[in-house]
C-alpha cells in the first residue's frame, strides 16, 4: 500500500428519527453497541482509517439527526459529501417510506444533475422479529434506483463493514474519475492557451516583441478534482 495515496472522504448518514444511525456509526468505528442513545441534535462526527483497493482512506462520517424541526439544519451538512448512507428501520414502515424524501433532498442539495451519486441503503434492526418491511420490498425499491441494499444489525454487527466498504469504494471511484476528467480539462485549457500564445506572437503586435505569458494562471486541481 502506498501511504501517499491517502484520500479523505466525507460520508453522511441520513434517515428518519430512531432508525439507529448513531448505533451504525459507533458499531462501525468503535465496535460498540448500547441499547440507549441520546437523540442526535444536528450532527456528530467520527473518523476511521481504512484501506480500500490499496488506497488509504480517512473516512469522516457524519451522523445526522432525523427530527423534523432540525431538517433544514441537517441539509446544510450535506455539501461536500462524497458518499451517502440512507438508513431505515425494518420494524418501522414509515421510516422506509421516508427514504424517497431523504434521497431527493440530499441529491437536490449536493448535486442535482447526478442521480448516480455514491449511495447505499441500510435496513437496520434485522435482529428484531417485528418486521414491517420485507427484504424483497426494500431490495426492489433500491433496484429501481440502482442503489446497493444491505440488511444490517447495528446490535449484532451484521453487514456493517460490508456496507461501508461498498460505499467507500463507490466514492473513491467517483473521486478518481472526477479528478481525471478535471485534469483532462486543464490539459485541454493549457493546450488552447499555448495555441493562442503562438498565434498571437506571430502577428504584428506588441506581443511579437514581448511574448505574452498566460500559463502562470494554470488552475490547481485538488484530490477531489476541484479546480481552483
Amino acid at each position: 500500500m502506498d501511504a501517499s495515496k491517502k484520500v479523505d472522504l466525507k460520508i453522511i448518514i441520513i434517515g428518519a428519527l430512531g432508525v439507529g444511525k448513531t448505533s451504525l456509526l459507533l458499531q462501525y468505528v468503535h465496535k460498540t453497541f448500547h441499547e440507549d442513545y441520546q437523540t442526535t441534535l444536528g450532527a456528530s462526527i467520527l473518523s476511521k482509517m481504512v484501506v480500500v483497493d490499496n488506497t488509504l482512506l480517512k473516512l469522516q462520517i457524519w451522523d445526522t439527526g432525523g427530527q423534523e424541526r432540525f431538517r433544514s439544519m441537517v441539509s446544510s451538512f450535506y455539501k461536500g459529501s462524497d458518499g451517502c448512507i440512507l438508513a431505515f428501520d425494518v420494524t418501522d414502515r414509515d421510516s422506509f417510506e421516508s427514504l424517497s424524501y431523504w434521497r431527493k433532498e440530499f441529491l437536490q442539495t449536493v448535486i442535482p444533475t447526478e442521480q448516480s451519486f455514491p449511495m447505499v441503503v441500510l435496513g437496520n434492526k434485522i435482529d428484531l422479529k417485528e418486521r414491517q418491511v420485507s427484504e424483497e420490498v426494500a431490495s426492489l425499491w433500491c433496484l429501481k434506483k440502482n442503489i446497493d441494499y444491505f440488511e444490517v444489525s447495528a446490535k449484532d454487527d451484521i453487514n456493517i463493514v460490508q456496507a461501508f466498504e461498498t460505499l467507500s469504494r463507490q466514492a473513491l471511484s467517483r473521486v478518481g474519475s472526477s479528478s481525471f476528467c478535471k485534469q483532462l480539462a486543464v490539459l485541454a485549457w493549457i493546450h488552447m492557451v499555448m495555441i493562442f500564445h503562438v498565434s498571437f506572437t506571430t502577428m504584428d503586435s506588441p506581443c511579437a516583441s514581448f511574448p505574452c505569458t498566460f500559463l502562470a494562471s494554470v488552475p490547481y486541481v485538488d484530490q477531489h478534482g476541484q479546480i481552483s
